[in-house]
């Protein structure tokens, strides 16, 4: 192995992921000695276990996007490739126009394929069927904000009742500022070729998948169990793995890089940076101020899940589906619910006798919900789900995760914003960065970030030159 050493900032998925590419814990020889710094308690990030009710659930994200390769490729390489299990139902529904009404077949991200399909849905009103019918040319250039273009082609109430609440799903966004090219980078193609966009994603959404392959999957006991394998692997590869380690400094040196966390200067030849954007920017305004500038403008949307755990004995009727969307449109409080044990067969296995579902509340720039106390959030919860489900029963255990800058947000040019930062980092050198804030904000889209940021660091790594690896200094 190489005595080149590497730092990682940041524990979330992104950063574990470097770590492991970079030690040989994911396959392969280890390219580098790698010391991990994560700022709070736990590794993780927005993929976090823990018990409600007594009963093992995920208190962040739930799933990935299996037809994606990394993730899944990430969780077979740290062993959990026999604990990866799809849901058991992906029928899912979207509750608008006073009723649940089923999410209709043959759509991508919101914008419909399938018009008999959407008519049957009831999910538009007549009158917004009528304008999805007749498209409206629409020049696109290099971007768009996919919310403005399809209601410009398809009518305002395909984007409010289909493309808002998916693409709120994902982003915790505005589709009216959500870059085509970044969320939806398959339907600019088809709205540069000219032709009809229904017709398009038509064609899009009926190509043929790989045999066997589920659109979603998640593992045994929950995703949360990934960063913890990851974690392990890690360790075994011999990662210096810390944690309740924040960076208070970073300056470039001739030899590498400086990396000041708790009183201890760490010399790195390399550092990737997997932390979001504000604490990049931080880290780099001295060596890298261009990078940091373009960092700064990066928004965050903050959101709030709430996991409600019922006794089976107490429901007068079990909710059917995965769960339900909710358009911003409509005004609820809640913007999803995602009935766990029915989608599932995990959960359901594990805990016969109890009912799990979750809610997630706040979006960019409507992120009161984080402010208020755990009992209100589940209050507006019960009241929604109760109108919209006819649920009565009271919970016997709830927990609330609170994410206050969870996702970034894809705005107009933000592919352009990206590689100006990457322009910027490479002219500092032996530095690389990687995580949600730059090719996509899904796991497996930070795990491949994080795969690009290992091989460029690996690409720039010579041994060590003699420097030391460690210097301790009092008070740094």
């Amino acid at each position: 192995m190489s005595d080149a050493r590497v730092v990682v900032v940041g524990g979330g998925i992104a950063g574990l992921a470097a770590a492991a590419f970079l030690s040989g814990a994911a396959g392969g020889a280890p390219r580098a000695r790698v010391t991990l710094l994560e700022a709070s308690g736990r590794v993780g990030g927005k993929l976090w276990g823990g018990e409600v009710g007594g009963v093992r659930v995920d208190l962040g994200a739930e799933s990935v996007l299996a037809r994606r390769p990394e993730a899944v490729e990430l969780a077979r390489a740290v062993g959990l490739g026999d604990a990866l299990e799809p849901p058991t139902t992906a029928k899912a529904a979207i509750w608008t126009r006073g009723a649940l009404r089923p999410l209709p077949g043959g759509q991508v991200m919101g914008v419909p394929g399938d018009l008999a399909a959407l008519e049957a849905s009831g999910v538009l009103s007549p009158e917004g069927l009528e304008r999805a019918r007749h498209e409206e040319p629409t020049e696109v250039g290099e971007d768009v904000a996919i919310g403005r273009y399809v209601a410009d082609r398809l009518g305002r109430e395909v984007v409010d009742r289909l493309v808002e609440p998916l693409l709120g799903g994902v982003y915790a966004g505005r589709a009216d500022e959500i870059s085509l090219r970044a969320a939806v980078p398959q339907l600019l193609a088809i709205a540069r070729g000219g032709g009809s966009l229904v017709e398009g994603v038509h064609e899009l959404a009926s190509r043929p998948q790989v045999a066997g392959t589920p659109v979603f999957n998640g593992l045994r006991g929950g995703l949360g169990t990934l960063p913890e394998a990851v974690a392990a692997a890690c360790a075994r590869a011999g990662v210096d793995l810390r944690t309740d380690a924040p960076v208070d400094g970073l300056r470039r040196t001739p030899g590498g890089w400086r990396v000041v966390t708790g009183g201890e200067a760490l010399h790195a030849d390399a550092v990737v940076l997997a932390v979001p954007a504000p604490a990049a920017a931080r880290l780099l305004r001295a060596d890298a101020p261009a990078a940091a500038a373009e960092l700064d403008t990066v928004e965050y949307a903050g959101m709030a899940l709430v996991t409600l755990a019922f006794r089976r004995s107490d429901l007068d009727e079990l909710p059917g589906g995965s769960g339900f969307l909710v358009p911003p449109v409509d005004g609820r409080r809640i913007k999803a619910s995602t009935f766990s044990s029915n989608k599932w067969g995990w959960l359901e296995r594990s805990a016969p006798d109890a009912f799990l579902l979750r809610t997630s509340l706040g979006r960019h720039r409507e992120e009161e919900a984080l402010g208020l106390p755990d009992e209100e959030l589940v209050a507006r919860s019960l009241a929604d789900l109760r109108e919209a489900i006819g649920l009565t029963a009271r919970p016997y255990d709830t927990f609330v995760s609170r994410f206050a800058a969870g996702l970034p947000q894809y705005p107009v040019g933000h592919p352009d914003r990206v590689a100006r930062v990457r322009a910027a980092a490479e002219r500092v050198g032996a530095l690389a960065l990687c995580g949600a804030a730059y090719d996509g904000v899904g796991i497996p889209a930070c795990i491949g970030s994080a795969a690009a940021a290992a091989a460029a660091v690996d690409g720039l790594l010579t041994p060590a030159t003699g420097e030391g690896s460690t210097e301790r200094t009092m008070g740094a």
